[in-house]
């Protein structure tokens, strides 16, 4: 009974927050009619400017939109704002969305009149986030202190994917995005510049000293691999109460009541994959897929095919979580429902700063790529690795841009920043069964494989991320914690 009160009252939340996204939408809308005089006469020289750098940006091949990241500014959200600011970063990321589709459905009247791109779809797309980040700034400033500087961030830009440079092991010039078009059946990527064979890559992983009193123990966590197939769009963490706050769908395993309206009680409540019960928490990730022409059930869905995700989802054939120490010293218990993300779904538009991806094969792992698929040789299997931040600031479960809580050990010396405790760190590993795609023939003979992601993020290997919520037991946290720090392995 309880169980179906949930159920219903999680059906009302969405509800209500359907309604909110469609007046939300509808006050992005009015933007577009005011267009005219929200910006300079059309005449002027720079409106005429405007329109041909667009114009030859389009020209040198494929294109996407890159858009300032406003979440990642905010350094504070007062718990009042927090619901309407969570919908309205949400529909930032709808705009974008919205814009990158006009755009791709946009080339013959983009040909036919020089200034389309700008004043069709770049102008009313600054336009809504103008009005978008002010509903922000407004939120905030109502219970504390209205944030600065976030008006600059309205206006995107367009980017030629071809100019886009390689960065970290196996870069390359990507010069073949601009030559083969967008690539992929949704032409959205991805294309063949965007793999490299594995084996000519040098060995690049490297590994912090270790002190005399470090903690050396491994923590395992058995969850299956997503055999119950629990799929979909949203984001509890970035954006709860939005449905498709994501816009590509996720693999959960661990707690199976994930959606956008997941309170941390329902999370408390709910059944879990994992073999010990006592581990309720929640493990997710962009999905795999062989862009193999499959029609999955999300074909035609938002986050889905509609919004050039397609083809056949590939559920990992192993997936191991592991809890590992500090090699500095000790580790602290996490706090329940501590909510951390590793890696940056916008990699590719936002910049190397936060992304995290870690590509390779079974028996090369010393090979870690980030911006790179690898092909892996015959025999050997596809293997996606997410290390988690290591070091809590010791107050907060979250925080604004959902980061500055979590810090990433000092990659040399294994310490944490001033003010951070070590916790356990989750090391959370993919494999995959996948055909090496055919590079010769854009993946006609052999399909490419590509990761989920934002349509603008073009399915870049750069942008792999994941997310974790921890919902285990505090006794079984402690056993963790106790396990890691007398160096044994336990499971």
């Amino acid at each position: 009974m309880r169980r179906n009160m949930r159920k219903r009252s999680k059906t009302a939340r969405r509800a209500i927050a359907a309604v909110a996204g469609l007046a939300l939408g509808a006050g992005g809308l009015i933007a577009v009619n005011v267009y005219a005089s929200a910006h300079e006469n059309g005449d002027s020289a720079s409106t005429r400017r405007a329109s041909q750098e667009a114009n030859q940006v389009l020209a040198a091949g494929a294109t996407t939109i890159s858009c300032p990241d406003v979440g990642a500014k905010l350094s504070s959200v007062p718990d009042g704002a927090r619901a309407l600011v969570d919908r309205e970063l949400a529909l930032l990321d709808q705009q974008v969305a919205e814009a990158y589709r006009r755009l791709q459905t946009s080339a013959r009247a983009i040909q036919q009149d020089s200034d389309f791109a700008n004043n069709a779809i770049m102008g009313p797309l600054k336009d809504k986030r103008v009005a978008t980040i002010d509903r922000i700034a407004i939120a905030i400033g109502r219970s504390g202190p209205r944030p600065q500087g976030l008006e600059p961030l309205a206006a995107c830009s367009l980017r030629t994917v071809g100019n886009q440079q390689g960065t970290g092991q196996g870069q390359g010039q990507g010069n073949d995005a601009g030559q083969n078009g967008n690539g992929g059946p949704a032409g959205n990527g991805p294309v063949a510049s965007d793999f490299v064979d594995i084996t000519t890559v040098q060995p690049n992983v490297q590994r912090p000293r270790t002190s005399r009193g470090a903690s050396k123990g491994l923590f395992t966590t058995r969850c299956g691999v997503n055999a119950n197939k629990l799929y979909n769009s949203d984001n509890i963490i970035v954006a709860p109460g939005v449905s498709n706050g994501a816009h590509h769908t996720h693999d959960y395993v661990g707690n199976q009541d994930n959606d956008a309206f997941t309170t941390n009680e329902e999370f408390a409540a709910a059944a879990t994959s994992c073999r010990n019960q006592g581990d309720k928490s929640t493990y997710y990730w962009p999905v795999l897929r062989l862009q193999d022409g499959t029609q999955e059930f999300d074909a035609e869905q938002l986050g889905g095919g509609a919004e050039g995700n397609t083809g056949r989802i590939l559920t990992a054939s192993q997936v191991t979580l592991n809890f590992v120490g500090s090699p500095r010293g000790k580790v602290v218990a996490m706090p329940k429902f501590l909510r951390i993300i590793t890696g940056d779904a916008k990699a590719f538009t936002n910049g190397t700063a936060n992304a995290n991806a870690a590509w390779s094969c079974t028996g090369f792992e010393d090979r870690q790529l980030t911006d790179k698929y690898p092909i892996c040789p015959e025999g050997s299997k596809l293997v996606r690795t997410s290390k988690f931040q290591s070091c809590w600031d010791g107050r907060s479960t979250d925080s604004a841009n959902h980061r500055a809580h979590v810090a990433f050990a000092d990659p040399r010396t294994g310490a944490c920043p001033n003010g951070f405790k070590a916790i356990p760190q989750l090391v959370q590993r993919l494999v995959y069964d996948v055909d090496a795609p055919s590079l010769d023939d854009n993946g006609k003979a052999n399909p490419f494989y590509a990761v989920d992601g934002f349509p603008e993020q073009m399915h870049k290997p750069i942008t792999d991320h994941g997310d974790f919520i921890n919902v285990f037991d505090e006794s079984l946290m402690n056993r963790m914690v106790q396990c890691i720090n007398t160096g044994r392995q336990c499971r």
